[in-house]
C-alpha cells in the first residue's frame, strides 16, 4: 500500500481481528482488491484447523 509513490511503515498498515484464531493480521497487497472481505489470516483458520478464539478451553484446562 503505497501513498504518494512512497512505501508505508509495515506499523501503519490496516490490521483486523482473524475471525479462526482472533490473532490481528495486518494488510497485505494480494489483499488489496477485497480487503473489506477479508476475515481470516491464512487458509488453515478459513478451513477452520485453528479454532482458539471459538472454543477456548474450559476451566482448568490447558
Amino acid at each position: 500500500m503505497r501513498r504518494g509513490g512512497k512505501p508505508v511503515a509495515k506499523a501503519d498498515l490496516p490490521r483486523k481481528i482473524c475471525a479462526g484464531c482472533g490473532r490481528p493480521f495486518a494488510w497485505r497487497r494480494k489483499w488489496a482488491r477485497d480487503w473489506e472481505a477479508v476475515r481470516y489470516c491464512s487458509d488453515a483458520c478459513r478451513e477452520g484447523r485453528y479454532g482458539r478464539a471459538k472454543n477456548p478451553p474450559g476451566p482448568g484446562l490447558n
